[in-house]
């Protein structure tokens, strides 16, 4: 199943295939919790200098850094933005264990979305008690969010987020290291590419039988707000043609930027 959908800077809709159809997205679900951290940063609920310590009980394997990192007390916004560039499991976990469930499900649902959210903690297994999916989404509900991140960066006032969580979801997802997906046609440094005539920020999810991506790519001239979402069979061998599916959007999304 594909499903993808980019809207222009004022929401109208560039391009878009089964749209509302909710998807398995697994990583990106975490978006909404960043920024219900970041709100409540900017609201003063949160200090962004506290510090926190890992739960070892929190831990999880499979994708972060700071499983394999020595420090095991960083600041909140050094977590969040663990989250952000690397999609940090444990990271993740401990946040959510700060705020929870709930507050990040309420995030989602004031920036719009009914059928797009994170619904547990990041496990290694999913046992029958759990959420059978870590998060899912529709395309079209995660492109307008993406949207409105940025345009609330820009200064525009949006519904279900303030200009300053804003800035910081975005600096924070700007510093993200896979660009494997819609942006790779940019051939961008995937370290380095904060700075440029194109910029832009993502947050990816990648599971078995799942590839997803949402994000925004501007210039001076132009920006777009897109998400993608490819789930499968995990029985069957799909992957290539999901990511090509991916790059054949991002051509056409880049081109439109510039």
């Amino acid at each position: 199943m594909w499903s993808v959908c980019a809207l222009d800077r004022d929401g109208r809709v560039i391009e878009e295939v089964d749209a509302d159809r909710a998807q398995s997205t697994a990583s990106i679900g975490k978006i909404f919790l960043l920024c219900e951290v970041a709100e409540r940063f900017v609201e003063g609920r949160l200090d962004p200098g506290a510090t926190i310590l890992r739960d070892p009980a929190l831990r999880v394997a499979d994708s972060g850094l700071w499983q394999h990192m020595a420090q095991s007390e960083l600041s909140l916004a050094d977590v969040a933005l663990l989250v952000a560039a690397v999609s940090d499991n444990w990271a993740t976990n401990t946040l959510l264990d700060l705020v929870g469930l709930e507050a990040s499900a309420a995030r989602a649902r004031a920036l719009g979305c009914e059928g797009s959210g994170l619904h547990d903690f990041v496990r290694d297994a999913r046992g029958e008690g759990d959420a059978p999916r870590l998060s899912t989404g529709t395309v079209r509900e995660l492109a307008e969010v993406a949207r409105r991140i940025h345009v609330a960066c820009c200064g525009t006032p949006v519904l279900g987020l303030s200009q300053g969580a804003a800035q910081l979801v975005e600096g924070w997802l700007a510093a993200g290291v896979d660009l494997s997906m819609i942006p790779a046609p940019l051939h961008l440094d995937p370290l380095a590419h904060v700075n440029g005539p194109i910029r832009l920020w993502s947050k990816t999810g990648t599971d078995v039988g799942v590839r997803a991506d949402m994000g925004v790519i501007w210039s001076d001239k132009d920006a777009v707000a897109y998400a993608a979402v490819a789930n499968w069979d995990p029985r069957e061998d799909r992957g290539a043609e999901a990511m090509q599916r991916m790059h054949e959007v991002g051509m056409k999304l880049t081109a439109r930027a510039w």
